[in-house]
């Protein structure tokens, strides 16, 4: 999508969200999801909104991806975008298609004070106005406003996975997740954490290549970093006994459990961890020179409890980590407008503390533009889809 958000200081919000788990409870789990997200919209009054979502129609997308037209139908009449005039939806429904089903949906709200917006057409290589609101699902492949393409199947040929990006830049991102908790302690940085290191440098080499002018990018999605998990464990059990567990029908290895003179239990399927976790967040320090990140201060972002009567409870699957990220260029960086005595301007944190949102919390950063910091056309964007 390509726009002209020419107003400074106008107040721009970022949100990404994994929302697999909403169609699978719909009655509870998307009634809770919806009231949040508004209340984050009404709190901040942003002009434009970029919701990335991953994982749409749920992991058992077959049986419930008949849920999805009426949560984008609650969310384009909610309260809280009644003055957002012009919408674009882009969703990724088509799952009979494994070869191009990606699962993710990007949703763009403009606010009536904002005139002028372009969105960029790939055909026919030229800006055209926003006009209304419009939900595009069937034919993404064809789409004049999307380009759409896999990654390269040996990065990780069991899964498929994309990214849908926005330029002014604004890129739309699931990567890879770790299959196994064993595998992943296994080495340390996990085998994992090098595919999803390939992966984000293609996507990165895709979005800054010679076929469009460079501008300032925003990625934003589902990354599923993952803390150093050898690292993680080596810290808390430095001084344990390990028993391993094998499986008694094939003998592999089924779990591991750290003792501690017999007082402590670490189950590295069953994890909790109540000590600071950031320091074991390293997969992103690679990048350090090519893409930036606002301090974090909100607790991992996955896996919580599915559990509608339960807020603030992790998942006993895996270690809390701070998959769901919003990353951005230095360029992009300078976008955001920080005057010495309004540091709250900008905002990043999470979505629903304190109430179920389902295994992701979504997060969100809300700055307000200075449009002042890069070039004259540094607002437009324009967008793409890679998987």
């Amino acid at each position: 999508m390509a726009g002209k958000l020419a107003a400074q200081g106008a107040g721009i919000l970022l949100v990404t969200a994994n929302v697999g788990s909403l169609f699978e409870d719909p009655e509870n789990l998307q009634k809770t999801w919806l009231r949040e997200f508004c209340q984050t919209v009404q709190a901040h009054r942003p002009l434009f909104v970029a919701l990335h979502c991953q994982e749409v129609g749920g992991k058992n997308y077959e049986a419930s991806m008949t849920h999805v037209d009426s949560f984008i139908k609650e969310l384009l009449s909610s309260d809280a975008l009644k003055d957002f005039s012009r919408a674009r939806v882009y969703l990724d429904k088509n799952y009979q298609s494994q070869e191009q089903f990606t699962a993710l949906g990007c949703c763009y709200f403009i606010h009536e004070s904002l005139k002028n917006i372009q969105q960029f057409d790939f055909k026919a290589k030229k800006f055209r106005k926003v006009v209304g609101k419009e939900v595009c699902s069937d034919a993404l492949p064809s789409a004049a406003m999307l380009e759409k393409e896999k990654f390269p199947q040996d990065y990780f040929p069991e899964v498929r996975h994309s990214v849908l990006c926005l330029a002014f830049d604004l890129v739309n991102i699931h990567l890879f997740h770790d299959a196994s908790n064993l595998v992943a302690w296994e080495k340390s940085p996990s085998v994992y954490s090098g595919t999803r290191q390939k992966a984000l440098g293609f996507v990165m080499d895709r979005i800054t290549d010679q076929r469009f002018e460079r501008l300032p990018y925003f990625i934003f999605g589902d990354f599923n970093f993952r803390l150093d998990s050898k690292q993680v464990i080596e810290s808390l059990c430095s001084t344990a006994s390990v028993q391993t567990v094998r499986s008694a029908d094939t003998n592999e290895v089924d779990k591991l459990i750290f003792r501690d003179n017999e007082t402590h239990l670490f189950n590295l399927l069953l994890l909790f961890i109540s000590v600071s976790l950031l320091e074991f967040d390293r997969e992103l320090s690679v990048f350090k020179e090519r893409l930036h990140e606002l301090d974090i201060s909100f607790p991992p972002s996955y896996p919580y409890s599915e559990d509608s009567s339960q807020g603030k409870q992790y998942m006993n699957t895996r270690c809390p980590s701070w998959c769901d990220r919003i990353l951005m260029s230095a360029s992009a960086r300078d976008l955001l407008v920080k005057p010495e005595n309004e540091e709250k301007l900008i905002t990043y944190d999470n979505i629903g503390p304190n109430v179920c949102m389902g295994d992701h919390k979504p997060v969100y950063l809300y700055f307000r533009l200075n449009t002042g910091a890069g070039k004259p056309h540094a607002n437009k964007h324009k967008c793409c889809v890679v998987q």
